[in-house]
């Protein structure tokens, strides 16, 4: 399952990514939330796929991920035909830039999250609850658990093997009930801001479910002195949810950028979906240790002239992704994406789609007067195979023989490092080379379509 979305926020001449619920500094990519890398299946059992082309047997279950900075994920995985990349790295982010946001039924693979394993561990009582005939292993709650997902973000006709994980599977698909999404583990609010030289900038409004949150400013021998500071000019080096912050930026600061980044240790929310720009599976978050957690933002100033902030949110339901650009300028700021002009008033804001083909990397840049350049790159990766080709569409990887048990605790069946090249190939065949402008491709239908 891949799909990715973000925020990205650019400040200078620089290449950022479009990323989780925050930002990025100038000349590198970075996210909001948890940052991880993919260990493999762990626990998991054998599923089947019932399709056109006949049965195709899988490893069903869940994986895990081992958190930079410190903390391990579990996860399940919500596009079952995409395989899954060996080490791929993965980053915390909102529904909405996934296949999960166009999902009428996210909210019920969320509730299935909260009421089976691993957030149930007393296997007993979640088979009695579910009416499960026979003793329930870990390996059978973890392949029903991620059977009864698969129903609701592939709508595939798979079953799993085992009659007791089959029993839970369908306990769960029938009673899941719409649950809400889950709130980023941290996120910087928004995520750029600009201003003049001599001003506070901002406020940037920190939100977590961690007890504190620590500050880290901007390096003074490249900021020229920027501090961080709260609504009443106090220097401030931690935060808790709700707190408002602001760049209190030198009078005779020469034009730049300074970038800030929150980290805190907190146990993840269950239902995070985390994506990979790999075009590696998108998964969703079952349960989670202490993890690190970060979250930047960043602040632009100028003496005179436009001085826009920039950041940019892949949006599944709209195809593309959401530029916003505020511009704290008295004067109009006037844009070119592509070839399309836009002009946001003196002192407002404004969010502009630009749309994209689904499963392509792109690369574009924003131009403006006086030089005026921010470029984007990322993938739009919005749909599950399923939605793109029909529930006819084949595993990547060669799928375990029907009747076989699965061997490989790596990566198994639901993803192999086998389709890397493959995969790898396609990226660079359909890479949008920047500097030629934006490449707006007819995008493919959206599952609503269907």
């Amino acid at each position: 399952m891949s799909g990715l979305v973000a925020t990205t926020v650019l400040a200078g001449a620089a290449t950022a990514a479009a990323d989780g619920d925050g930002g990025t500094a100038p000349g590198h990519t970075g996210h909001s939330g948890a940052a991880a890398t993919i260990a493999g299946l762990k626990t998991f059992g054998a599923a089947v796929i019932h399709g056109a082309d006949g049965d195709q047997q899988l490893s069903a279950g869940l994986f895990e991920m081992s958190v930079e900075g410190g903390g391990m994920l579990q996860t399940y995985c919500v596009d079952i035909h995409t395989p899954t990349q060996k080490d791929a790295k993965y980053h915390e982010t909102a529904w909405n830039g996934t296949s999960l946001g166009t999902n009428k039924d996210a909210g019920r693979i969320h509730w299935i999250l909260q009421h089976s394993y691993p957030q149930v561990n007393n296997l007993a009582a979640l088979a009695k609850k579910a009416g499960v005939r026979g003793q329930l292993t870990e390996q059978d709650a973890a392949a029903g658990t991620q059977v009864a997902i698969w129903r609701h973000s592939d709508d595939v006709d798979v079953d799993a093997v085992d009659p007791q994980a089959e029993q839970l599977a369908d306990y769960l698909e029938k009673n899941a009930r719409n649950q809400a999404e889950p709130k980023a583990s941290l996120t910087l609010d928004p995520p750029a801001v600009s201003g003049r030289p001599g001003e506070r900038i901002g406020p940037v409004t920190v939100r977590t479910d961690a007890r504190s949150v620590t500050l880290v400013p901007p390096a003074d021998a490249t900021t020229g002195g920027v501090r961080i500071v709260n609504k009443d000019g106090e220097p401030v080096t931690t935060a808790t949810n709700g707190s408002k912050i602001f760049f209190e930026v030198p009078e005779d600061a020469a034009a730049a950028t300074a970038e800030l980044t929150a980290q805190a240790s907190t146990t993840v929310p269950v239902g995070r979906a985390f994506v990979s720009d790999t075009r590696s599976q998108t998964q969703i978050l079952a349960g989670s240790s202490e993890s690190t957690v970060s979250a930047t933002a960043t602040a632009t100033w100028a003496l005179e002239g436009a001085i826009p902030a920039l950041s940019a949110r892949e949006n599944c339901a709209k195809g593309g992704v959401d530029l916003t650009v505020t511009n704290q300028d008295d004067e109009p700021f006037t844009f070119e994406v592509g070839s399309v002009e836009q002009t946001v008033a003196g002192g407002a804001s404004r969010t502009v789609t630009v749309p994209l083909s689904e499963d392509q990397p792109y690369d574009f840049t924003v131009k403006g007067p006086n030089g005026f350049e921010r470029r984007f790159t990322g993938m739009l990766d919005c749909l599950t195979k399923t939605a793109e080709t029909g529930t006819t569409a084949q595993t990547l990887t060669a799928p375990t023989p029907l009747g076989g048990a699965p061997t490989d605790t790596n990566l198994a069946e639901t993803g192999s490092s086998d389709a890397t090249p493959w995969i790898a190939g396609t990226a660079i065949a359909l890479v949008v080379l920047g500097g030629a402008g934006l490449v707006i491709a007819r995008r493919r239908r959206t599952p609503s379509d269907d």
